[in-house]
């Protein structure tokens, strides 16, 4: 059981780290920089697409990732 909760949680942090690279950037350096107001004032856009679905398997991926990694604590102690 802790071989194949390891083997699990191994897999989904690999994909979880493929789903985060592949993400576009939501603002540019230049932005950061400045201080970024247009951020805060009006200018978020939703996820459309294929961002919604990155931004959705990031969220399951990452729940995902919790639970076995609280299984894998319950079961090493």
């Amino acid at each position: 059981m802790y071989q194949t909760l390891m083997t699990a949680i191994i897999i989904v942090s690999v994909l979880l780290i493929f789903i985060v690279v592949i993400q576009p950037s939501k603002n540019n350096a230049a932005s950061n920089l400045t201080g970024g107001a247009e951020a805060l004032f009006g200018k978020n856009k939703k996820a459309r697409g294929f961002e919604a679905v990155l931004n959705k398997m990031t969220i399951i991926l990452g729940f995902i990732f919790m639970v076995l990694a609280l299984l894998l604590a319950k079961l090493s102690s």
